[in-house]
């Protein structure tokens, strides 16, 4: 008996409460550490996949420089699809157990988002000059992924319409929800489809078809866009916070010591 009841404090002690970051009280200064953590590392990451990509890399036989684009393209059009299932995701937990940080969560992600779908299509247009012969096609992947960019604009605007906060986060995270339906076409449109588009180029069910320094300098673009898009997104969280909770005491302790 002696030995139960004396492991039972050590394991309280060392037990860490999760659930207790689903308020935002606590989970804003939390927020605010990983945010300059992530940031920094960002920094450090894509200067280094920036290096890499752009001055080691070698040039490509087939397409020339005009490949290096996709140390931007790839890993935006890559984030922009996980940052859509990551913010239904969070739309989905606050629509079903009403947790208003899971809802911030999703709210905070789609900017973000919609930036990475942006810049996806964009450089793709870049590349698709030189290489297609056309800033512009139909083509199923970039179609696809020009509706997910709708899918961000429409979950903002109809948040933004609703004075209602609560009924607003339903609403959108409903539309969210629907709409990631869209991801997986876009992921597998190349394979039903015939598309301009080329296949990918990494798999995790075949060993990658470019060059070691090619491959090194995209997954290490992809990790410094992984942090940077947690660093905006961490800290559009505290913004939505403090706003949302401006009534609460310690958003207002924190709105006056700042």
């Amino acid at each position: 008996m002696a030995l139960v009841s004396s492991s039972a404090p050590l394991h309280r002690a060392t037990s860490i409460h999760w659930f207790a970051y689903a308020a935002p009280q606590r989970f804003y200064p939390l927020a605010g550490k990983l945010m300059v953590i992530s940031a920094w590392l960002a920094a450090v990451l894509g200067i280094a996949g920036l290096v890499i990509g752009l001055g080691i890399a070698p040039t490509d036989a087939q397409q020339g420089d005009a490949y290096r684009i996709i140390f931007v393209h790839v890993p935006t059009a890559w984030m922009s699809m996980v940052i859509y299932v990551a913010m239904a995701f969070w739309a989905g937990i606050g629509l079903v157990f009403n947790a208003r940080l899971a809802s911030m969560f999703a709210r905070a992600l789609a900017p973000t988002g919609a930036l990475m779908t942006f810049l996806a299509l964009w450089t793709g247009a870049l590349w698709g000059k030189p290489t297609w012969g056309a800033w512009w096609v139909w083509d199923a992947r970039i179609t696809s992924e020009l509706i997910l960019l709708f899918l961000y604009i429409g979950f903002l605007s109809l948040h933004g319409a609703i004075d209602d906060l609560r009924r607003a986060d339903r609403s959108a995270a409903v539309l969210a929800l629907v709409g990631v339906v869209n991801v997986p076409i876009i992921y597998f449109s190349v394979k039903w489809w015939n598309t301009l588009h080329q296949g990918a180029s990494v798999s995790l069910s075949k060993a990658p078809s470019m060059a070691t320094p090619m491959l090194t300098g995209m997954l290490v673009m992809v990790l410094a866009l992984w942090a940077y898009c947690i660093a905006v997104t961490l800290m559009r969280l505290r913004s939505l916070m403090l706003e949302r909770e401006r009534d609460a005491a310690w958003a207002r302790r924190v709105l006056e010591a700042s």
